[in-house]
């Protein structure tokens, strides 16, 4: 039996480069998952609420809840603009949101964007909120995208996403799914960019013209996030407590942070591809098209990166927050403990009907 759902995925990353949106036919057939994306876009944040996004993990609950609901009607305006556009009408809108505050040690995640005012100023079925309940049960919350990453790209070893952080996911010898957050990606390579005035460094340009400083790269590898073994998360809090501190105390030229940064990366990110073992691996988010930093990574591993059309590189996590919300109508697992370290599976989210 044949079943397709036509949803349209809604992804707010760390970078905050903007809202990611990806309208997909996803098919059932046979056990197995198939996907087409049909239309898919990226809306800039203006400046104010971007601004906002920034700040928000240091308000008052009342001002977030505020912002929470702001962000629910901003998003229904792109969604109806983008499916009037594209000439589309999903079934389902599965919204990842953005993410406020996630600190997962404490039992804190969230990801604004109210669901049911989404839900009321679209008139479409919305699917939200994926991470708490794990969290709740003791996990991560996150990444959730693995499971994804399991079901429609089981053709390669392995998955390494390069958005606002580098995160990899493959299965163990016992069929298992892993994965984890490796280190920062996007957010700190567009704070250095920010120095002179970039939104992001083109294909790794600025880092090509700097110098590896040893001192500041033994200073970047030896944070404690990196010896922690998985499952681990990261989060802009950690970002801004933990690394950004190291790049303002640095006295170096721009280029040479960003060289540095670069090499950091690509040994963190190499070291754990190589720890898993992983053969052939494929790389999406914005990161894969820094092609100093996929340079970098490829000297320290000897593993197959393959990047794939750029459809798929920015609109993957879309894509599989559309597959999870479709998973949370089916009542199926869509979050796995392998990953997040919960206790167990869920079929995690919250649907607001109309």
């Amino acid at each position: 039996m044949k079943e397709t759902y036509r949803v349209t995925g809604l992804m707010s990353g760390s970078s905050m480069d903007g809202v990611d949106l990806a309208c997909c036919d996803l098919v059932r057939e046979e056990g197995s998952w198939s996907y087409m994306i049909l239309a898919a876009r990226t809306f800039p944040y203006e400046t104010g609420l971007r601004s906002k996004l920034e700040q928000a993990c240091h308000w008052n609950p009342e001002a977030i809840q505020k912002l929470d609901r702001e962000l629910g009607t901003f998003y229904s305006q792109l969604l109806n603009r983008f499916h009037e556009q594209e000439n589309l009408k999903p079934g389902y809108i599965a919204s990842h949101g953005h993410t406020i505050l996630h600190d997962p040690a404490r039992g804190i995640t969230f990801q604004a964007g109210n669901g049911r005012m989404m839900a009321e100023g679209t008139g479409i079925t919305v699917i939200n909120d994926f991470r708490k309940e794990d969290v709740a049960q003791g996990g991560q919350g996150a990444p959730l995208v693995p499971l994804g990453d399991k079901l429609l790209f089981s053709g390669f070893d392995g998955c390494l996403n390069l958005g606002g952080f580098a995160n990899i996911s493959f299965d163990n010898p016992g069929g298992l799914r892993i994965a984890y957050d490796l280190c920062p990606a996007n957010m700190a390579l567009n704070w250095v960019a920010s120095l002179k005035g970039k939104a992001y460094d083109r294909n790794g340009e600025m880092g090509r013209r700097g110098v590896i400083r040893d001192d500041l790269l033994e200073q970047m590898n030896q944070l404690d996030f990196y010896a922690i073994k998985g499952p681990k998360s990261l989060g802009r809090e950690w970002f801004l407590e933990q690394f950004v501190p190291i790049l303002e105390q640095s006295r170096y030229p721009a280029e040479d942070l960003m060289a540095t940064l670069q090499e950091h990366l690509a040994l963190q990110i190499s070291g754990g591809i190589n720890e898993a073992g992983i053969g052939s691996l494929l790389v999406t988010g914005g990161g894969a098209l820094n092609g100093s930093l996929i340079e970098r990574i490829k000297m320290h591993t000897r593993a197959f990166l393959e990047i794939p059309e750029d459809s798929l590189v920015h609109y993957k996590e879309a894509l599989i927050f559309a597959l999870l919300g479709i998973l949370k109508i089916r009542g199926e697992i869509n979050c796995l403990s392998s990953v997040t370290g919960g206790q167990k599976d869920l079929s995690a989210g919250t649907i607001h009907r109309i």
